[in-house]
């Protein structure tokens, strides 16, 4: 088991078909003892059944959007867990009203500073909080998307929040290396969850996933779950710092090659 024995605390777990949720069922697959954290009640009904399902009934409230409630949570964490060996970060978020237009157009002051505030600061936030009781080869893990290097219609400021993210996470990995703590990002392709439901026309873009993609199809949460178990695990012990692809390789191809290739 690639994660025996250890202990991972899992943010953003909003319902069964998040990513989180393929993380989760990964690295309790492969050993790892879970902890889970929740923004409100009204998450914390989904997420229950789940965490059982894990093996866990260590469940949080932390609110990312604030320091109190990151400190609070971490406290908590403490009461069960003297020590842990990493988290996974999977949180995003930009009011709804700036997912949709044109981004010159539609983008407020006060929507990119949300969407970089809970889609990146929470990440050196939680690394920040959770610094102290981190285990030796601990590993930290985020979660980004390819709007972060490349335009994308209505993905707009969330791919400056992402692409702040994927910066945090060098510059986490950086700073955090000599305590021998790694930090790594997935890029995951496309997947139906509740975030992405927010940004218009998503079902379009899954199509035009599959159709450029090499493998010729979109992702699963499993796929991408597989890929978080190894960078938490001490096969990566000499990976940080990295943004790893899980897309079927659509990130490559600029085409599709069936538009060029000779009949």
């Amino acid at each position: 088991m690639l994660l025996k024995n250890k202990k991972i605390l899992i943010t953003g777990l909003a319902n069964k078909y998040s990513i989180a949720s393929g993380i989760a069922a990964s690295m309790y697959r492969e050993g790892a003892k879970l902890a889970f954290t929740y923004q409100n009640e009204r998450l914390l009904k989904n997420l229950k059944p789940l965490a059982k399902e894990y093996g866990s009934d260590i469940l949080i409230e932390c609110d990312v959007a604030s320091d109190e409630s990151i400190e609070k949570a971490f406290k908590e964490l403490s009461k069960k867990w003297n020590a842990f060996d990493g988290f996974v970060h999977s949180i995003g978020f930009a009011p709804s009203d700036q997912l949709e237009g044109n981004f010159v157009d539609v983008t407020t002051r006060e929507g990119f500073k949300i969407a970089h505030d809970i889609s990146s600061y929470s990440f050196t936030a939680l690394a920040k909080a959770s610094k102290p009781m981190l285990n030796d080869s601990s590993a930290l893990l985020t979660l980004t998307y390819l709007g972060a290097v490349q335009t994308i219609p209505n993905y707009n400021v969330m791919g400056l929040a992402k692409a702040s993210l994927e910066a945090n996470t060098r510059f986490l990995a950086a700073s955090m290396g000599s305590d021998n703590v790694r930090v790594n990002a997935i890029s995951a392709g496309p997947i139906k969850t509740l975030a992405a439901s927010g940004v218009k026309n998503f079902r379009k873009m899954l199509t035009q996933h599959s159709s450029r993609a090499p493998l010729g199809r979109t992702v699963t949460t499993e796929e991408v779950g597989n890929v978080a178990a190894f960078l938490c695990s001490d096969y990566a012990s000499g990976i940080t710092g990295e943004i790893t692809y899980v897309d079927a390789g659509f990130n490559t191809a600029a085409m599709p090659l069936t538009e060029i290739t000779d009949n």
